[in-house]
């Protein structure tokens, strides 16, 4: 069995920021970066707010910056998916990837967390980062003085579309009901804000457009009756899924995320968390990196304390 001090699993912000600290304390991390590296900003286009870009930077030269520093001080990645983990033993844990089993003395889990989309089929991957996309914060800038939408009715969904409103002219908040779940304060908002128009009982089943979003095509939920609605952006405010199946309930979770405490620490003491994996709020590159950085130092604590 292969035998490793430091093994990350992720290839995001939070993972290759973990590899560049671990590498630099001479933990010679491995990354498993899994079959699509780099998350969530390999889709991304501009990233205008992470610091030290004051013109952006697109998320996949962001993301290859990051591995190429993190193996300029000697990380290892390898392209490959942890199907399954054994975390029964914390001073020898056991992860097996591409049917081979290899085992460490600390790991950090930062896979992050995919955003949900709608399920329509090809159209989605044509439209996504060309007006499709799942994050107001991030590019909520590019759609000023445009008419955008976000599906979706809780509190997540309410207070994009709110924020929304510092950039596009009009905002639809389309909802598959006749009410919202979010929070009364988080509707209240919506309601008393003149550029948010509510869509009720409605589903969003057609992208269109040439080579950029230009409509989408609406279904009422009651009749069947379908019409189409002209924007410029659609935005997802239905949640994100983390990227926690292969743990197989070694770690406790909450509400799907790995529960930490103390920052970093899962309910395992040897395994350490960072970035969207673990935080359902912010999720953004750089709370990501910023965790990803507390985990690695966390870990390398831990490991020195096996040789006291």
């Amino acid at each position: 069995m292969k035998k490793e001090k430091l093994i990350i699993v992720g290839s995001g912000p939070a993972g290759l920021t973990a590899a560049i600290y671990a590498a630099r304390a001479d933990l010679n991390p491995l990354v498993l970066e899994g079959p699509n590296p780099g998350g969530q900003l390999m889709t991304t286009s501009d990233v205008e707010n992470f610091p030290g870009f004051p013109d952006g930077i697109m998320g996949p030269e962001l993301i290859s910056n990051m591995r190429t520093q993190a193996q300029k001080f000697g990380a290892r990645c390898e392209m490959k998916a942890v199907s399954s983990v054994d975390f029964s033993d914390p001073k020898n844990l056991k992860l097996t990837v591409n049917d081979e089993e290899i085992s460490a003395q600390a790991v950090i889990i930062a896979t992050g967390s995919v955003a949900r989309w709608l399920n329509l089929g090809k159209g989605e991957e044509r439209f996504w980062g060309k007006g499709y996309t799942a994050c107001a914060t991030c590019d909520g800038a590019f759609f000023r003085g445009k008419t955008v939408a976000i599906v979706g009715g809780g509190d997540s969904a309410c207070e994009e579309a709110t924020f929304l409103t510092k950039f596009a002219e009009k905002v639809y908040l389309i909802h598959r009901r006749k009410e919202l779940r979010a929070s009364k304060p988080m509707q209240k908002r919506v309601f008393e804000n003149d550029k948010i128009e509510v869509i009720w009982n409605q589903n969003v089943t057609d992208l269109k457009g040439e080579t950029v979003l230009e409509s989408v095509e609406l279904t009422d939920t009651d009749t069947g009756e379908k019409s189409e609605l002209k924007i410029q952006g659609l935005f997802m405010g239905i949640g994100h899924d983390p990227s926690t199946k292969f743990l197989n309930d070694s770690l406790e979770l909450t509400n799907g995320y790995i529960k930490v405490k103390n920052h970093t620490n899962s309910s395992i003491p040897s395994v350490f968390v960072g970035g969207d994996v673990a935080d359902w709020h912010y999720q953004q590159a750089i709370t990501a990196a910023g965790w990803g950085c507390m985990a690695a130092l966390d870990a390398e604590n831990y490991l020195n304390s096996l040789e006291d």
